[in-house]
């Protein structure tokens, strides 16, 4: 009898440590397949870009491939989704941006995942700054003297790309802040809306440096402004900031994030976290993030603080804003 009760108690212990064998086990032959990364807009953006270098960074680090998937629609909403319900085993990874993961949160009604729950962050870059530039038939040059034509006008049209996008937030604070009436013009994309400032169907826009850049040089568009911080391309063009826009949505910045679904082993999801940490020194990457002028990658706990941060300031500049599901 005591010999059948030792071995119960030895084969019961056991068959107790077996599953965190199994997870050491597990995190360290990990990746032992390929690894996906679910960007949720379409190919050729920034996102994609800045999934795609990281990404092969990561694959040569690691061994094992890594596939991009692009899975655009609904403001990003269904790619996020998407890594919400996938294994949270590591081997599915979201690179989406910030407009999806606080945005969202005001612009789409029952939205299926939760940003703060879901999700735990590895990585993060993010940008200098964007051009705010006006179309030449305002004869704008300074955010004065566009705030002193919105005034005149009966309303500005102003385009962005997306409810909560940047661009949309920027003129509805603006608005707010020196009294001018506005009506925002959506589009699909950041090109579509350059297309229109340039050909002067709209009073204005902003975004990223690389598609405001051709307005500018065309002289169809004039940077009046940028928001964030001064960029290299236009560095005597002064923030709204320094030329007296008050409000804590000037002091945020879009970023992309990596992150993986919030149940994913810690130390798998330490080891892409590293991985991808890593890659801010690799040359491929440096060159992408100069052309994008964007900064980083932040760290984990970096990125998981920022994008807590930037949630309360974004969070409370929607609603003073009044913005709410279409």
């Amino acid at each position: 009898m005591n010999t059948t009760r030792r071995h119960l108690i030895a084969g019961t212990a056991g068959l107790l440590a077996a599953p965190a064998l199994a997870g050491r086990a597990s995190a360290q032959a990990f990746p032992a397949k390929p690894i996906r990364i679910v960007v949720p807009y379409p190919a050729g953006g920034q996102t994609d870009g800045i999934a795609r270098s990281f990404g092969d960074f990561v694959s040569r680090k690691l061994g094992q491939s890594v596939v991009i998937e692009n899975k655009g629609g609904a403001g990003g909403t269904i790619g996020v989704t998407e890594v919400k319900r996938a294994a949270p085993d590591g081997y599915t990874v979201l690179c989406t941006i910030s407009s999806s993961l606080i945005q969202n949160r005001v612009t789409v009604k029952d939205l299926p995942y939760d940003p703060e729950k879901d999700f735990t962050y590895l990585a993060m870059t993010y940008s200098t700054g964007g051009p705010v530039v006006v179309a030449e038939k305002t004869k704008a040059t300074t955010l004065a003297e566009f705030v002193a034509y919105a005034k005149k006008v009966d309303k500005v049209n102003w385009g962005a790309y997306g409810p909560g996008s940047t661009p949309h937030v920027l003129i509805e604070t603006m608005a707010k802040q020196y009294g001018f009436k506005v009506e925002i013009v959506q589009y699909r994309g950041e090109a579509a809306m350059w297309a229109d400032v340039t050909s002067q169907q709209l009073d204005g826009g902003s975004g990223s440096p690389q598609g405001g850049a051709p307005v500018i040089a065309s002289g169809k568009g004039k940077i009046i402004a940028v928001v964030g911080d001064r960029l290299p391309a236009w560095p005597d063009v002064k923030t709204m900031g320094e030329q007296g826009a008050v409000g804590g949505f000037y002091d945020t910045r879009a970023f992309a994030a990596f992150a993986v679904p919030s149940a994913t082993p810690p130390d798998v999801a330490k080891k892409l976290a590293d991985a991808l940490f890593e890659a801010g020194g690799d040359p491929k990457v440096q060159a992408l993030m100069a052309n994008y002028q964007i900064k980083g990658p932040l760290n984990a706990a970096q990125s998981a603080e920022r994008f807590k941060r930037d949630t309360v300031v974004m969070l409370q500049v929607l609603k003073d804003i009044g913005l709410k599901p279409e």
